[in-house]
């Protein structure tokens, strides 16, 4: 049933592409391109995977400003390439099959069905991602000024495959169709003033496709076939190397400052650290991200461990694992391996060590007594204790912020900023908050728990005790607080 995607290749003039130059970064851009394809329980009539397609989705042009979904991707970064450097690019996206599932008749035609039950697995209609991938090796010297326009297109296509039951006989078959998309890639170089030969690389990622929505019938599942799916660049130089984005030298962190990315984040991912190769990602990473070595397959669930989900794919009800197995390849993948996995391997999953720090010398530590202003946090004295004569005073449970006084009740405007912490939290930026709770830690900082208002999940919060943090100086008070 899985279907061979043909290696879409254009090329400029000049040194002929590497492919092992990606392969450490293929790894990780593989689990972006499936991020979230399938979700457990791995199964078309599971609600989570009836809301599909949610990373890096570049949807017509003309869908849209409507419904507040983007049609390009922008990635700025520096380089530094040397002589006649070559830089290679590779777009990588699914591109959406619609499936749809047929059974035999006493006549011999076909007809639609919701169901085509087989021995081992359960047939059902489906949206199938098929891999495409745009390569090119452009000469640096070539994208200096205007740069280049790189246009590319994958035609509407429908195929048919039988399906066939235990004796051979035709039971049904599978009409996937799959339509037009097509799209660009603007790319350019400048080069920056200094004592260095560095240079700020754009690319831009454009769908091109004309297909227009007919009116409110054509919603998100009829745009989505005409779609980049889970699109993202890798960039690699074969003489030279690209600057970090998240931790720049000192000189460049101007210049970084001023690179605008734009629903994607490049992040280096060069074999063995080296800073030859970057990813351009619609999924917040970190600089060499990497694939637990201990990970036996593809889960495709964001977040999740992979043991849990091993123990939870394998106490799945046959009937259960019949219909996952019938939803697509790659959850039938899952299933197999869940059943198929050796003890010893499944064992790695619980738990790995990364690093060891050495300990040298020999008898036990040497034990001090502390002085009585470090005595208070000794174990023996614990400072949290009711009854100790010297116990701290209470905390407030109000502060003032910006001249307010703000506590539990208070509505806030978020203003996360842009010192090291979750970069998840600038998507909240200027979003109204209700303060849940001010908390004091042990070093006289000060944290406020809130719920953002319009969470649909907010009571969920409440009741789990499961808040959002931020400190004072990153919040607003609104009136009213």
């Amino acid at each position: 049933m899985t279907a061979t995607t043909p290696l879409a290749t254009t090329a400029t003039t000049g040194a002929p592409a590497r492919e092992d130059h990606f392969a450490t970064a293929r790894q990780v851009a593989d689990a972006v391109l499936f991020e979230g394809y399938v979700l457990y329980p791995y199964r078309a009539s599971a609600a989570k995977n009836r809301m599909r397609w949610q990373f890096g989705v570049l949807v017509p042009p003309t869908w849209a400003p409507a419904h507040e979904e983007h049609c390009f991707q922008r990635t700025e970064l520096l380089m530094e390439p040397r002589g006649a450097a070559t830089l290679r690019l590779e777009l990588r996206f699914l591109h959406a099959r619609r499936r749809t599932v047929q059974r035999v008749r006493e006549d011999d035609s076909f007809t639609t069905t919701d169901e085509l039950h087989l021995a081992d697995r359960v047939l059902v209609p489906w949206d199938e991602g098929t891999e495409e991938r745009v390569v090119h090796a452009i000469p640096v010297a070539e994208l200096s000024g205007e740069g280049l326009v790189l246009p590319f297109s994958r035609p509407a296509r429908e195929d048919t495959e039988e399906v066939l039951d235990a004796d051979g006989r035709t039971v049904g078959r599978l009409v996937r169709r799959t339509e037009r998309v097509s799209g660009l890639v603007r790319i350019r170089t400048a080069e920056l003033d200094g004592p260095y030969r560095v240079s700020r690389l754009t690319a831009v990622v454009e769908n091109t496709s004309p297909w227009a929505p007919n009116g409110e019938r054509d919603a998100r599942e009829a745009a989505l076939p005409r779609s980049l799916l889970a699109a993202h660049l890798m960039l690699g130089l074969d003489a030279g190397s690209f600057l970090s984005m998240t931790d720049p030298p000192e000189w460049a962190k101007g210049a970084v400052a001023d690179c605008v990315n734009e629903h994607t984040w490049p992040v280096l991912a060069g074999a063995g650290g080296h800073a030859d190769v970057a990813l351009s990602s619609p999924i917040i990473l970190e600089d060499h991200p990497a694939i637990a070595p201990e990970s036996a397959g593809a889960m495709y669930d964001a977040l999740e461990i992979d043991e849990i989900l091993t123990l939870r794919t394998a106490a799945l009800t046959d009937q259960e694992k019949r219909e996952a197995r019938g939803t697509d390849p790659r959850a039938a993948a899952v299933i197999d391996l869940a059943e198929s996995m050796p003890p010893e391997v499944l064992e790695r999953l619980h738990g790995a060590v990364r690093a060891l720090r050495e300990v040298t010398g020999e008898g036990p530590p040497e034990i001090r007594e502390l002085p009585p202003e470090e005595a208070l946090f000794s174990p023996d004295t614990p400072w949290w204790d009711p009854a100790r004569p010297d116990a701290l005073d209470p905390v407030p449970e109000r502060i003032t912020i910006d001249g307010v006084t703000v506590g539990v009740g208070s509505r806030v405007l978020l203003r996360p900023g842009l010192r090291p912490t979750d970069a998840q939290d600038l998507f909240l930026r200027d979003r109204p908050a209700l303060v849940e709770a001010v908390l004091h830690d042990v070093d006289g900082g000060v944290h406020l728990a809130v719920t953002v208002e319009g969470d649909p999940g907010a009571d969920i919060r409440r009741e789990q005790g499961r808040f959002l943090y931020f400190q004072p100086d990153e919040v607003t008070p609104l009136e009213g607080a």
